[in-house]
């Protein structure tokens, strides 16, 4: 994966601030962004997704991660009111925002939201069948027998796009975890699904690190 092809689906209002921020500090050490989300949880919580070009991400991972965005942070300092950080994984059933998070997970079910209604209508759901032109390739599983299964939507008209929670992917992620890391020379984390773990204190505001 290419560790500087944009985002298609980005972070708006305060998130994308926080984005525009990190963004250039993640690339600087070789990680690439999935999403930030600023929510009114413990008060208020900036929560960044990263990955490995590959799309690994570890607790030693989280820890770099949390090193390296946590000053300009403090820089910048977007969010008007102390907060929590938390950094992880995107995790399994994960947001797609880019052309190659829909190649990569190609036959892979998601739920995906419009901004734009395709033939009337803003939510699908159904296989992800790679792209086509800058559109997602969708196999509608809901399709009835006078509607054309097969859609095509536009990547930057997209809203919300995750993968569904199914046993296939479970499989095909510890698969891919386990040829990256054996690649890397590493052990096999224990299988966890979550994309959260409980945060430790960190300096700064009354904010913490959360890490995968």
């Amino acid at each position: 994966m290419d560790l500087d092809e944009p985002r298609l689906i980005e972070d708006s209002g305060v998130a994308g601030r926080v984005s525009a921020i990190v963004e250039p500090s993640l690339r600087g050490i070789g990680y690439r962004l999935v999403r930030v989300r600023v929510t009114g949880h413990n008060g208020c919580t900036v929560q960044i997704m990263a990955e490995r070009p590959d799309g690994t991400m570890t607790v030693d991972d989280c820890e770099a991660v949390s090193r390296a965005v946590s000053p300009v942070l403090d820089v910048d300092d977007p969010i008007d009111r102390a907060y929590h950080l938390e950094i992880s994984s995107p995790g399994i059933d994960r947001p797609l925002v880019r052309v190659s998070d829909f190649e990569r997970w190609s036959g892979h079910e998601a739920k995906i939201e419009m901004r734009v209604p395709v033939g009337g209508r803003k939510r699908f759901r159904g296989l992800v069948l790679g792209t086509e032109d800058g559109a997602a390739v969708v196999q509608r599983l809901d399709a009835k027998p006078d509607e054309e299964p097969r859609v095509l939507l536009p990547i930057r008209d997209i809203e919300e796009a995750r993968l569904v929670l199914t046993d296939e992917l479970i499989r095909e992620s510890l698969r891919r975890d386990k040829a990256a890391r054996e690649a890397a020379g590493a052990e096999e984390p224990e299988a966890d699904t979550n994309d959260e773990a409980p945060s430790t204190p960190a300096k700064g505001k009354g904010r913490r690190s959360t890490k995968e």
